[in-house]
């Protein structure tokens, strides 16, 4: 089935959220390399997965279980909760900080098969599923964003 240039649908959204280090973590400065230090390097990379839901999972909410478990994962990987600050002479830094990555809980009305048989790039209607709030640069802003995606009609979710 080829996805149709008129699919329509409905999305929503709840509120971006941070989602921080589920315990403190250390209040620390990190560098980055010198090739880190490229302006031109300075952007953000959508990177979008397609999971079906486990039925293990039960009637379990993949984007909560994802939420608590990003909380858990980022007392161990602390920098990523930082944000991003220029020091002397351009060099790029990590501010652990501990405030958190975004987290973005949407869903649509539309099953992924509608969307075509081979869900690869350049994907259909990209501009409606994918949602990263404007900030102004990288500096100062979260280091990753993530979008968990429901389609509740076809049981499965994508997340950015």
């Amino acid at each position: 089935m080829q996805a149709s240039a008129s699919l329509t649908f409905e999305v929503k959204r709840r509120a971006p959220e941070l989602i921080a280090p589920a315990t403190p973590t250390p209040r620390e400065v990190k560098l980055l390399s010198d090739i880190d230090d490229q302006k031109g390097f300075r952007y953000v990379i959508p990177i979008i997965q397609f999971h079906r839901r486990n039925p293990k999972m039960g009637d379990k909410n993949p984007a909560s279980v994802i939420r608590e478990a990003l909380a858990k994962v980022l007392v161990f990987y602390y920098p990523l909760a930082g944000r991003l600050k220029e020091g002397p002479g351009g060099k790029l830094m990590v501010d652990c900080t501990g405030e958190g990555v975004l987290f973005i809980e949407a869903e649509a009305d539309v099953t992924l098969e509608q969307f075509g048989k081979t869900l690869h790039p350049p994907f259909p209607c990209v501009e409606k599923l994918v949602c990263i709030p404007s900030y102004r640069g990288t500096l100062g802003s979260p280091l990753v964003y993530i979008q968990v995606f429901l389609y509740p009609l076809s049981h499965t979710y994508h997340a950015i």
